[in-house]
């Protein structure tokens, strides 16, 4: 007799009197698996069993789970239902997991081909693959059981997240970035989001294999990274920023010193000479708060050759950029923005975010002394992440910052039968002007890279 048979021949129990919150009814006419369902009410009971042991994040992983495997015997015991060895055994170890790890998202955080997962709530799971989002057949069995997961990930970490502070940034043991949202702040219930990184960082062959950008501008920018050149990059929400300021920094001499500085560490670089910095924000009593502009000041006491910024988001634009002017080239850093040019204004916000009533003016002239390039990503229609546009930070005219527009992404070419873009990366036919400072660092850039300034794209200035 099959599982699924034994167990529609045994009348289930109802068990509203003892654990309401954790009932989840099937839709009508839905029909239920009932290998799930006598899952589901296992869960129940051992909800009932334990109560507040369950959901408590200090329990460490090793003395929960020999808490449930004790009381999941039991649990099963009063089912009644004949279940072989092999059978208890993947029903155990599935509660577990739902129960000591993430819950359902652990398979999509196992699954390398999945980039992104979305809960909404205990009403619905979306996972990002290939670019794309997907509507997943899983949920969780209710809120607490979401906010426990939530709890535990933080807590993990050092953060908090209750009703005081209601948001939170972490990372899983893997890097992964995680963030958390819970009522009042949302509405429908918890929300939590997770930006996998793959367990082995991605490295310049990859991107290149992933289309994101060509071998030649691969060796371009080592070129321009090793030469010192102060580098922003730039792109929407899910661009590969920060994958991409980590192939970067691979070209970042062994010799030299490195400080990092993110909101949450994700950057892995390869180097040994490598300080990590991470800001810490405020505890219980709204003290103890570490933010990323006391990290750049305290990096510049730290004798760095390079200072790589994850993101800048605030105030700390100011030191950075002042960073850049005073001795620190070579530094990297991402910021939001929808194209290099709204980077530059977005910069200009953030240095206004400082506190000082700066002239427009000034800060122009700090950002063209300090910026030599940027980098802007995109994500394209069909998923894909790439190189859209390369922009030199030539000079200021009047109160106008000029860019010279080096690499263009032409979409010329349209999509292929599979929805995929044909469009590629090319040259505008302009040639930088800080070619004079690579060659002086031994780098001579290829007189084909740039092309003929008479054929394609010619895009010699942006205002």
């Amino acid at each position: 007799m099959r599982l699924g048979d034994r167990i529609k021949a045994v009348e289930p129990i109802d068990l509203r009197d003892t654990a309401p919150d954790f009932v989840i009814p099937a839709p009508e006419g839905e029909r239920v698996d009932p290998f799930v369902d006598l899952k589901q009410r296992t869960q129940q009971r051992l909800y009932a069993r334990l109560g507040g042991r369950i959901t408590d994040a200090s329990t460490s992983e090793q003395e929960l789970r020999h808490l449930l495997v004790q009381e999941l015997s039991g649990a099963l015991d009063e089912e009644a239902i004949p279940l072989s060895k092999a059978e208890r055994n993947q029903l155990v170890e599935e509660i577990c997991r739902d129960v000591i790890g993430y819950g359902p998202i652990q398979a999509f955080l196992d699954d390398p081909s999945i980039t992104e997962i979305m809960v909404l709530s205990d009403d619905a799971i979306y996972v990002e693959r290939d670019g794309r989002l997907q509507l997943t057949d899983v949920r969780y069995l209710n809120q607490e059981h979401l906010r426990t997961v939530i709890e535990r990930i933080v807590h993990a970490v050092g953060r908090r997240v209750d009703e005081s502070s209601p948001s939170v940034d972490a990372r899983l043991p893997d890097g992964s970035r995680v963030n958390a949202i819970i009522p009042p702040l949302a509405v429908d219930g918890p929300q939590l989001t997770i930006r996998k990184f793959s367990r082995r960082p991605l490295l310049a062959d990859d991107l290149i294999r992933l289309g994101t950008y060509t071998p030649e501008l691969s060796t371009f920018f080592d070129q321009c990274v090793d030469g010192r050149l102060n580098i922003l990059v730039s792109g929407g929400t899910g661009t590969g920023k920060t994958t991409f300021l980590n192939t970067l920094s691979a070209a970042i001499p062994e010799s030299d010193r490195i400080v990092t500085i993110e909101d949450a560490v994700e950057l892995r670089l390869e180097q040994r000479h490598v300080v990590r910095l991470e800001a810490r924000p405020a505890n219980i009593e709204g003290r103890g708060q570490v933010t990323i502009r006391d990290l750049v000041r305290n990096s510049l006491r730290m004798r760095p050759d390079r200072i790589v910024v994850g993101e800048v988001r605030g105030g700390e634009a100011l030191d950075m950029l002042q960073a850049m002017n005073t001795g620190h080239e070579g530094s990297l850093s991402t910021l939001h923005a929808n194209t290099p040019r709204d980077a530059l204004s977005r910069l200009e916000t953030m240095v206004l975010m400082a506190g000082y009533d700066l002239p427009i003016k000034a800060i122009r002239e700090q950002v063209v002394g300090a910026v030599d390039m940027i980098i802007h990503l995109s994500r394209l229609r069909d998923g894909s992440r790439k190189v859209t546009k390369v922009v030199e930070v030539e000079g200021l005219e009047g109160e106008v910052i000029t860019l010279n527009e080096l690499f263009n992404f032409d979409r010329s070419a349209g999509l292929d039968e599979n929805g995929r873009s044909l469009g590629s990366i090319r040259a505008t036919g302009v040639r930088p002007k800080f070619e004079e400072r690579l060659s002086d660092a031994g780098h001579s850039l290829s007189s084909d890279l740039f092309g003929d300034p008479h054929d394609g794209l010619r895009l010699t200035r942006s205002r």
